[in-house]
């Protein structure tokens, strides 16, 4: 089965096509905030343009726009191709690729939340699995010893190593939005003019 993997949720974009777990093809850069812009030319170059039987999706953590813009992307295609749309998480993907490189137990991956914030969710190995939730917390209280992954971008040819995408393609946000929604005034009544 043929997989195109979709990776937006870092300063990185990339994109992968697997086949029955092999790499056939992949691309990768950092783009900083051009997800948008080069997220489409890069499927396009790949083999076929990338069409596939199934679409695979970090739906984060990460960045707000570049989760956005991939989970878009992939939908949109999955649409077009008729094909199924479903996610994956930036931080398993990240720990997968550590166990692939390294004999730990455990890891807890560590990335960059924005806003004086980390990500952190432990994880152990065979088989891949969470062993506790992400959380969010400021960076100036982490104290990280053991193994840890973290330093390098998700990449979507490492999708080849996990072993399955049980996630619904939507957001995955590790701190509420920055954005508030505004508070609703109460009518103020009027007082009756006087003639």
């Amino acid at each position: 089965m043929r997989r195109l993997v979709i990776e937006t949720a870092t300063s990185a974009c990339s994109v992968a096509l697997i086949d029955d777990g092999v790499v056939m093809a992949s691309d990768s850069a950092v783009v900083g905030r051009g997800h948008a812009e080069r997220l489409m030319p890069m499927i396009a170059a790949l083999p076929g343009g990338g069409r596939a039987d199934t679409i695979w999706v970090d739906c984060g953590p990460g960045s707000f726009t570049g989760i956005r813009v991939g989970i878009a992307a992939a939908k949109g295609l999955g649409f077009g191709w008729g094909v199924p749309v479903e996610g994956f998480s930036s931080m398993a993907l990240i720990a997968a690729a550590w166990f692939a490189g390294h004999d730990d137990i455990d890891v807890t991956v560590v990335i960059d939340g924005g806003h004086g914030e980390l990500f952190v969710q432990p994880f152990a190995a065979s088989p891949l699995r969470q062993t506790e939730l992400l959380t969010s917390i400021p960076s100036d209280r982490v104290r990280v010893s053991g193994s840890r992954a973290g330093s390098e971008a998700p990449d979507a040819r490492n999708a080849a190593l996990l072993v399955e995408a049980p996630l619904p393609a939507r957001p995955i946000y590790g701190r509420a939005p920055d954005a508030k929604l505004p508070v609703a005034k109460s009518p103020v009544a009027k007082t009756p003019e006087r003639a």
